[in-house]
């Protein structure tokens, strides 16, 4: 069932981009651009992600354990330190470069674009050099 769980998550997610066009990296960089001809109407989007994961996080914290798993898996992590703040400055400036961030590049794989392809490269280039040059994330418990 887990898999059947995360195969559906999965397909839901990506179909979820596609149809709110949150994988077309003009439509995105245009959303970004607050002095330009924004579009406004991915704020719908982002919101409707956030509203559906508050209410499925509060009914997660009522539950002992998941439906398909064994337990829950929560952050072990909760200092905002340098590595944190430099990822999240960094995935910003991607972000609004390219106009994809990793679930919509995984989801445009598919494709074949090549600066999709030249993006989701450099991306797991770059996550295997920090994970060299600085190490895998400490956990604190």
């Amino acid at each position: 069932m887990t898999y059947i769980t995360a195969f559906v998550s999965g397909l839901l997610f990506g179909l979820g981009l596609l149809i709110s066009g949150m994988n077309d990296p003009a439509k995105v960089r245009a959303f970004l651009d607050v002095f330009g001809g924004g579009r406004p109407e991915l704020i719908a989007v982002m919101a409707a992600a956030v509203v559906t994961f508050f209410v499925a996080f509060q009914f997660s914290k009522r539950r002992v354990k998941p439906l398909f798993a064994s337990a829950f898996h929560m952050p072990s992590l909760s200092v905002v330190d340098m590595r944190l703040l430099t990822g999240a400055v960094m995935f910003g400036v991607g972000w609004g470069l390219v106009g994809l961030c990793p679930g919509p590049a995984l989801v445009d794989v598919l494709s074949g674009n090549e600066s999709v392809l030249l993006f989701v490269g450099a991306l797991v280039v770059g996550n295997r050099l920090a994970h060299v040059l600085i190490g895998p994330v400490k956990t604190s418990n």
